[in-house]
This record gives structure tokens, C-alpha cells and sequence, in this order.
């Protein structure tokens, strides 16, 4: 701990999520740790994030655990800002650019910016594919039940969410298998398998470049042979006069790509093994699909917390819960502890679809950094499950591995088996 540290009176959590060990744990075992914050010290202060790509400017993190102060903290951007980065580490300013979009901008600039994209990533526009989404669907199982065994997340979970983004954006079909193996490694710099011998700060830079030089290349296409995709659409939105730029759509390109499939994907793998855990939970939805897939898909993304944390730096000295928080602090969200909150939830730890309300924070706790894509997850997840539900009764999957990250909650490999 610095002198800076010592002199404002602060002491490290015993119960520290910064190593990390803690961040290949599964979420059961974490949950322990968190539990233990929640009860007895919401707002904790832990070192620095084991691991970092460079050091960060600060002594430590706040980590907020319980689900009242995740939603404050989201709903006062006045009080904690995003500008700064929003990651639980410190990420190089021209990477934090082109990989964070309008998810690291605050104010006038974040509201522009949202209203551009808003007015082309919108309901209509996506329900637009909702016929090819439900017939993807039924191709995926179609080709489960032909295999009978294998890797879930390749054969089920990440493909729909690809084909989903890509279609939309309008990336060509021979490119798109690239694309999704880059998002997939983005987020995964501090995982060995992703890393494959190579420096964390190396699989990050690789990523990002392969995935920009995807993003440059489409929009440089559209603005020459625009074709109605959402590509085209960025390229020709205009709001009192301001376009988006080559970068800007770049940016968002890249968080469709990590955001769009890695979100959905573990969600889907998730709410499998779920099922299985929980076997009277998939009766229920099979007795009526239709009447209870609503309010099932929230339970869905609730229970798989698939975005682990996100940053907020305080803009001036404040307090949550009487702790003192200074001007310049990170504020960390634990939103897979925020969706374990018994002052909120009923048995948290029991999966029920048919829970309500269920005021989870897996899309952000409120305020303007609501995720932009969650009408198109819930999409998805209808579509599959309909065929999943009904068309793969026996399926049974066997012990998942990990993805180490510290900012999404990720399923790797889930080895599956139809009798």
C-alpha cells in the first residue's frame, strides 16, 4: 500500500478480488467471496488488478457488491464518469478508443454519439431479420441432432449470435468465422489458451488490429456500393449535421463484435448447463413456451452474468453507503455479485424462470449506459430455445472450462452428448 494510501486511512480488503486466482475461479466459488462483501463490507477497497497490461495511476479499486449501489453508481454519471475507462484495469488510451466506443465517452459526446448509432441499431431494424434469426435457429439444431456429440459452444452457443451480428452489419460470409474468433480472443489476453505463449499486451493489440482492419474495409465498401445493411446505414446517419466517422463506426464494429457474440453466446451455455442443474426449470418452459419465455430469458441473463465488472471514476469527492470515495477513484460493479443480492432476489442462487420482477443488472444498472443490444438478445435466446426446448430433450452436456477474465464470464468449451 503507497503512503498516499496510508495517509487517506484506507486498508485492503482481506477477502481481495484483485488476484488473479480469483478471476479462474467459477462463479460458485466467487460467489463465496462475494457474498461475504455483500454482508459485511459493500464497498471494498482491493489493490490493483494482478495481472495488468500497464500500471495503473491509482493505489487500488472500490468494489461495489451489492445490487442498490451497482444501480446508483450507474444512474449518477455526474458522480462516477466512464470517459476514463470503464475496464477493472488500465488499457493504453488509443486501445481504450477503439475497443471501449461510446461505452468509454460521457455527456454531450456519449449522447451524440448514442443517438447516431441509436438511429440506425434500433428494434425495427433488427426485427427486420428476425425471420433469418429463427431459421438459423433451426439450422443449428438441426445440425446438433446430427452429430450427437462434440463442443457446445462451438456447435450451438456462439453460432447464432455470430451469423446474428455479422448478417446485420453486413460482413461477408467468408470473413465472419475470423471475425468471431477475434472477439472471441479480445477479451481473453489474460487466459493461457487464448494467449498461446504470447504476451497479454500482444493478444490484445493482434485482436484489435485484425478486428479494425475488418470494421475500415467494410465501411470503406459501403460508402462506395451502399447496401442497406447497418453498415451502409451508419455510414449515411446524420443527426443536426454530424456523421459518424470512420473510427466511431470502427469502435462500434468492434464492440458489436465482442459485445454482440460474447454476451449471447455464454449466456446460451449458461442457461444450458443451467437446465440440466435445474431439470424442473426447462419442464416448466416446455409446458407453456410461449406464456413463460418472457419473463424466462431475464432469469436466463441474471443467472449467467455474462459482463463481470465495469469501471466508473469519480468525478468529485462523494460517498456510497457512508464510504469515502475520492475525486479520481475507481469504482468497480460486480454485477455477477449484484445478481446474487438476497435484499433483492429470493433463493439467488436457485435458477427459476419464472422469477419476478427480476430487476437484474446483467444489462447495466440503468441510468445511460444501458446495453443497446438487449432487445436482440432476447431475440436469440427466444428463437433457440424454441428449438432446443422442444427438439433436443436428451441432450446433457459435462464439464465446462473457463475463460480467465476479469470483464466477461466466459465458456470456453461445454462437451455435449444426445441419446
Amino acid at each position: 500500500m503507497t503512503v498516499q494510501a496510508q495517509a487517506l486511512g484506507r486498508t485492503f480488503d482481506p477477502v481481495s478480488i484483485s488476484p488473479l486466482s480469483f478471476w479462474e475461479m467459477t462463479n460458485e466459488e466467487r460467489e463465496v467471496s462475494f457474498k461475504i462483501l455483500r454482508d459485511e463490507r459493500p464497498v471494498s477497497w482491493h489493490p490493483p488488478i494482478e495481472g495488468a497490461l500497464i500500471a495503473p495511476e491509482v493505489d487500488g479499486v472500490w468494489a461495489v457488491t451489492r445490487h442498490e449501489d451497482i444501480a446508483y453508481v450507474s444512474k449518477n454519471p455526474e458522480l462516477f464518469c466512464s470517459g476514463q475507462g470503464v475496464m477493472i484495469e488500465a488499457l493504453p488510451e488509443d486501445v481504450l478508443e477503439a475497443v471501449m466506443s461510446f461505452l468509454a465517452m460521457d455527456g454531450a459526446e456519449h449522447s451524440s454519439t448514442r443517438r447516431l448509432i441509436s438511429s440506425v441499431f434500433t428494434p425495427r431494424q433488427i426485427a427486420k431479420i428476425k425471420d433469418q434469426i429463427e431459421n438459423q435457429a433451426v439450422a443449428i439444431v438441426d445440425d446438433l441432432l446430427k452429430t450427437k456429440e462434440g463442443d457446445f459452444v462451438e456447435q450451438v452457443s456462439k453460432r447464432l449470435p455470430m451469423w446474428t451480428i455479422y448478417e446485420m452489419i453486413g460482413l461477408a460470409p467468408e470473413k465472419r468465422e475470423n471475425g468471431a474468433h477475434l472477439a472471441d480472443a479480445i477479451m481473453g489476453w489474460n487466459d493461457a489458451d487464448v494467449a498461446a505463449g504470447r504476451e497479454p499486451g500482444e493478444v490484445l493489440i493482434d485482436t484489435l488490429v485484425g478486428l479494425l482492419e475488418l470494421s475500415l474495409e467494410l465501411t470503406e465498401e459501403r460508402r462506395a456500393r451502399p447496401q442497406g445493411d447497418i453498415a451502409s446505414l451508419l455510414v449515411e446517419a446524420e443527426i443536426d449535421g454530424r456523421r459518424l466517422t470512420d473510427e466511431e463506426i470502427a469502435a462500434f464494429f468492434v464492440l458489436l463484435s465482442v459485445a454482440g457474440n460474447d454476451t449471447t453466446r455464454n449466456t446460451v451455455s449458461f442457461t444450458t448447463m443451467a437446465f440440466q442443474q435445474f431439470p424442473q426449470q426447462r419442464a416448466l418452459l416446455e409446458q407453456d413456451f410461449d406464456g413463460r419465455i418472457k419473463v424466462a430469458m431475464d432469469e436466463f441473463v441474471r443467472w449467467s452474468s455474462p459482463i463481470s465488472t465495469f469501471r466508473r471514476t469519480a468525478t468529485q469527492d462523494t460517498e456510497i453507503k457512508g464510504v469515502e470515495i475520492k475525486k479520481g477513484d475507481w469504482v468497480v460493479m460486480m454485477y455477477g455479485s449484484g445478481n446474487r443480492d438476497e435484499r433483492v432476489f429470493d433463493n439467488p442462487n436457485v435458477f427459476d424462470i419464472t422469477r419476478t420482477p427480476n430487476p437484474h443488472v446483467a444489462f447495466g444498472g440503468g441510468g445511460p449506459h444501458y446495453c443497446m443490444g438487449a432487445f436482440l438478445a432476447r431475440m436469440q435466446l427466444e428463437a433457440l430455445y424454441r428449438q432446443l426446448i422442444f427438439r433436443a430433450p436428451t441432450l446433457r452436456v459435462g464439464e465446462p472450462t473457463y475463460m480467465t477474465s476479469n470483464f466477461v464470464r466466459a465458456v470456453k468449451s461445454l462437451p455435449y452428448t444426445l441419446t
